[in-house]
């Protein structure tokens, strides 16, 4: 059975408790990374300026503590491959669904199960719906 990282632990733990049942159980099943949880100022920037984010700080999910965003991929990572990340965000959307948590997923920001209708794709971005 994979485990977490002691370094996508300690970002797992900067997140809501909801995001974390999601992606505790996630682990059992599906070998993944958590890329980000709380972000900082500075972090929040940089990724703003490299197009990464299309929030500035404090807009985004992830400038909240606890965050109320986050950021996995699938392990080991492999960027070219789409695919595995859509399988991924169904895989996570699924569990989400089952523990009754409303989830978005960066594949999918309106929520309409449509992911071609996107015009900013962020395959690793999910965040708490609500709050």
């Amino acid at each position: 059975m994979p485990t977490y990282s002691e370094r996508s632990k300690s970002k797992l733990e900067t997140c809501d408790k909801r995001l974390q049942l999601i992606f505790n159980e996630a682990i059992k099943h599906f070998d993944n990374t958590i890329l980000f949880g709380f972000r900082s100022y500075v972090d929040q920037q940089r990724l703003f300026k490299e197009g990464k984010s299309q929030k500035e700080f404090p807009n985004s999910k992830h400038n909240v503590y606890p965050s109320m965003a986050i950021d996995a991929a699938p392990f080991p990572i492999d960027w070219n491959d789409l695919e595995r990340f859509r399988y991924f965000n169904g895989f996570i959307m699924g569990i989400a669904a089952g523990l009754g948590i409303k989830l978005r997923c960066g594949c999918d920001w309106n929520m309409d199960t449509q992911l071609k209708d996107n015009k900013f794709d962020d395959y690793c971005h999910y965040e708490i719906v609500g709050d």
